[in-house]
């Protein structure tokens, strides 16, 4: 497997972020769940409830699309990815389904998983990404903050997520 870097800039062996496998659908699943558990967004208008959550590698197989897992010994740990916004203006894309377990989280893990979406973002050509968050979530907050995000007034797009509170973009031609 490979190496990542935390925040110190030590070596995390043991953990590597790749792109998903059809075999990583249950286990990306499993994340997806606890972790929107654990910050209360379950029910109706979160994306809990997409069909997708449980085949992820199929749902962002097409073009334009693309979903990483943060694996290490135990397995899958976390994931994002970029889709086209639905309902949005053309150029615009969503990063959708980042959720990391709390055994992934504060070593730098989340900042580089955040690093390839935007990366790839750029590579398929999108002019901007867009996210929606919780309030709650604040240490992902922060760090969509600290890669240049800027708040929202409101939603874009259809997404279907009506119960996001938060509102995200960052504009990908900067560089």
């Amino acid at each position: 497997m490979g190496k990542m870097r935390n925040s110190d800039n030590q070596t995390q062996p043991g953990r590597a972020i790749r792109p998903i496998r059809k075999d990583d659908n249950v286990s990306m699943a499993r994340v997806i769940r606890e972790v929107m558990t654990e910050f209360g967004a379950v029910g109706s208008g979160f994306s809990i409830e997409d069909p997708e959550v449980d085949d992820m590698h199929g749902a962002y197989s097409d073009s334009g699309h693309c979903f990483n897992v943060l694996v290490d010994t135990d397995g899958v740990v976390g994931g994002a990815g970029v889709a086209p916004l639905e309902g949005g203006p053309h150029g615009i894309c969503e990063l959708r389904k980042m959720y990391v377990l709390p055994q992934g989280r504060g070593i730098g893990a989340g900042r580089e998983l955040l690093q390839l979406c935007v990366d790839q973002a750029r590579a398929l050509g999108f002019e901007a990404c867009y996210l929606e968050t919780l309030d709650s979530m604040e240490g992902a907050r922060r760090l969509y903050q600290a890669f240049g995000f800027q708040d929202l007034p409101g939603p874009m797009g259809d997404t279907g997520h009506g119960g996001c509170d938060r509102w995200m973009l960052l504009s990908l031609s900067d560089g």
